[in-house]
């Protein structure tokens, strides 16, 4: 059969869009679906030349990449042999403050809270105010026991001027019983002279004799009135001095009770913002209740938590490289200001006890505080307990000071040189 036939051209199938395209009895169709491969494979060979440019253009960009990469890689190393290798990183740093917790140390109901949440406040302003009424009675109570304490000093004081005046009058009292005795003794002398002579009688004697030694005992009188006057004064003065000491601790009780009265009205001990209020208005407020916190304007610093790992380089001094997330896009530098003297799970609640049971090593880490620059600190956007990332540099340590003297030697040495 020739390939020709018409027979064999009717059954070529067509393609639907031929078909679709190709009106109907037009006899150009078929011609056309025919031509198609051979046109296609003209296009095949004639796009079959550019294969070779775009390899060269894939090649040129690999290069220029992998210069690159290779310059990239000699920037970092070169970097870090240069930098990098004397810096001392990690990301386990947050800002902490002095946070000052505000609480009372007597106890009464809220009167007031003058001071909201999370508002600034000068140091002296008034916090929280507690109802004072019972602490101005006592310290009313405290007052007139003061008074009446005066009043008995001022008693005892006229009692020991009255006692001084009774010594006065002991003492008057006394002359008179010496002169009379004097009279008395002289007047003995004279009757028994007058009945030695036989010329007065032996009654008169008597007389005489009974008058001298009731002036006798009447002198005695004088001189035991005149020791106790003075005694009585003695016990005057020591009763003041008794009544002054209890005057001295009403005072103290006076003193008590106006600072009872005073820790009523709790203040700002400095500028900061308040924070954390525990308490609301009628609260019944015991002695160290935590009532809120006070976050102190200045005085921030960072809490760098290094693995033991990293401790050898640091040292105070040391200049660091501070990066705040809340800050970003910018570096401040601060200051190593200290080391921790012991681990964070030293001072835990629950430290660790690796005496007993299995082991798992596990890398400690030692806080290191850090000094945070005035300019951050002045941005006011710092809060503690914020995230930091921290470098520190340390080519940047201290020159130790002058060498210190010779030591002493120990005292083993001391005696095996006398041996």
């Amino acid at each position: 059969m020739s390939k020709h036939d018409p027979r064999t051209a009717a059954a070529v199938p067509v393609a639907p869009s031929q078909r679709r395209d190709a009106p109907e009895g037009d006899p150009a169709a078929a011609p056309d679906a025919h031509s198609a491969a051979p046109a296609a494979g003209a296009g095949a060979a004639a796009g079959a030349p550019a294969r070779p440019k775009r390899s060269g253009r894939r090649k040129a960009v690999l290069a220029v990449l992998g210069l690159a990469a290779l310059g990239a890689g000699g920037w970092e190393g070169w970097r870090y042999w240069t930098v990098g290798r004397f810096l001392v990183e990690t990301d386990d740093a947050y800002v902490q403050s002095d946070i000052t917790l505000i609480s009372s140390r007597v106890q009464g109901y809220v009167a007031a809270l003058p001071v909201e949440e999370n508002r600034h406040v000068r140091a002296g302003e008034v916090l929280v105010q507690l109802d004072d009424g019972d602490y101005r009675l006592a310290l009313q109570v405290a007052q007139s026991r003061v008074a009446t304490a005066d009043r008995t000093l001022a008693r005892i004081d006229a009692q020991i001027e009255a006692a001084g005046a009774a010594v006065d009058q002991a003492l008057a009292g006394r002359q008179a019983a010496e002169a009379t005795l004097k009279n008395a003794a002289i007047s003995l002398e004279r009757a028994r002279d007058l009945v030695s002579r036989k010329v007065a009688a032996q009654a008169q004697l008597d007389a005489a004799t009974e008058a001298h030694d009731t002036a006798t005992a009447n002198l005695a009188s004088a001189r035991a009135a005149v020791e106790s006057a003075r005694a009585q004064v003695d016990v005057l003065a020591a009763q003041k001095a008794e009544a002054a000491g209890s005057r001295h601790e009403l005072e103290l009780a006076v003193a008590q009770a106006q600072r009872d009265l005073d820790l009523t009205t709790l203040r700002a001990p400095v500028d900061g913002t308040l924070a954390n209020l525990a308490v609301e208005a009628g609260d019944l407020v015991s002695p160290g209740a935590r009532l809120a916190a006070l976050v102190p304007d200045a005085g921030y610093y960072i809490e760098a938590n290094f693995k033991e790992t990293q401790l050898p380089g640091l040292a105070a001094g040391e200049r660091v490289e501070i990066a705040f997330d809340a800050l970003p896009d910018r570096s401040f530098e601060g200051r190593v200001t200290s080391t921790a003297p012991a681990t964070g799970s030293v001072f835990s609640l629950l430290p660790a006890e690796n005496a007993t049971g299995n082991f798992t090593k596990v890398v400690q880490r030692v806080p290191v505080r850090i000094a945070i620059p005035a300019e951050a600190q002045a941005t006011g956007a710092l809060r503690a307990g914020l995230s930091a990332i921290v470098a520190v540099d340390t080519r940047t340590a201290p020159e130790p000071g002058p060498a210190a003297g010779p030591r002493a030697a120990p005292a083993s040495d001391k005696l095996a040189s006398a041996d």
